[in-house]
C-alpha cells in the first residue's frame, strides 16, 4: 500500500512538473492539461471536482497553478501530495525566471523573443478557449438552468460591461449558496 502512495506522489510531482514546465500562458492553460491529465488519462479526480477547484483556484489568492496544484495534490494523496504537486509547480518557473534574469538585458531587446512571445499568445488564447468551451458545453448538456444563467450572466458582464470578475465571482458564489439553500429546503419539505 505504501509503494503505491509513493508511486502516486512521484506522478503527481513529474506530471506537474512536466505541466508546469512546458505550459505557457499561466494558471488556466495549466488548469487544463491538469484535467486532461488527473481526470481524462489518469482517472483520479471527477471533471466536477476539477471544475470545482478550478473555482477554489481561481478565488484564492496567489497564483492559480500553485492554488490548483495545493487542491489536487491534497485531493489525491494528502499532505504529501500537495507538497510534491506545489514542488513540481513551482520548479520549473523559478529554473526558467533564474536564467532570464542573469541575460534579460538580451533578451529585453531581442526582437526576436518578442514575436515568439506574441505568438505564444496567440497560442494560450487558444487553449483558454478550448476548455471554457469544454466546459461550457457539459454544463449546457446538463441543462440545468441556473448554471447556464449564470454562465450566461458572467460572459455578458464581462464581455459587454467589464465587470470587474471579483465582482463577477462574488455573485456567482451567492447563486450557488442560495440554490444549495433553496435545493436543501425543497429536500426537508419532500422529506416531511
Amino acid at each position: 500500500m505504501e509503494s503505491s502512495k509513493s508511486k502516486r506522489i512521484l506522478t503527481l510531482f513529474l506530471s506537474m512538473l512536466y505541466i508546469s514546465a512546458f505550459t505557457f500562458g499561466g494558471g488556466f492553460v495549466i488548469v487544463t492539461f491538469m484535467k486532461r491529465k488527473f481526470v481524462d488519462e489518469l482517472h483520479w479526480l471527477e471533471e466536477r471536482e476539477m471544475l470545482d477547484m478550478t473555482a477554489l483556484a481561481q478565488s484564492c489568492p496567489g497564483a492559480i497553478a500553485v492554488n490548483a496544484a495545493i487542491l489536487v495534490g491534497w485531493k489525491v494523496a494528502g499532505f504529501a501530495g500537495m507538497a510534491a504537486a506545489v514542488l513540481g509547480t513551482v520548479l520549473p518557473p523559478v529554473a526558467i525566471l533564474s536564467v532570464i534574469s542573469v541575460f534579460y538585458r538580451l533578451f529585453a531587446a531581442n526582437r526576436l523573443v518578442a514575436l515568439v512571445l506574441r505568438g505564444m499568445s496567440c497560442g494560450v488564447a487558444a487553449v483558454i478557449l478550448d476548455v471554457s468551451l469544454s466546459l461550457g458545453r457539459n454544463v449546457l448538456r446538463k441543462g440545468q438552468a441556473v448554471h447556464c444563467a449564470v454562465m450566461a450572466a458572467a460572459f455578458i458582464a464581462t464581455f459587454f460591461f467589464n465587470v470587474n470578475v471579483v465582482f463577477i465571482l462574488l455573485a456567482a458564489a451567492a447563486v450557488g449558496v442560495l440554490t444549495v439553500l433553496l435545493g436543501q429546503r425543497k429536500e426537508g419539505k419532500h422529506a416531511a
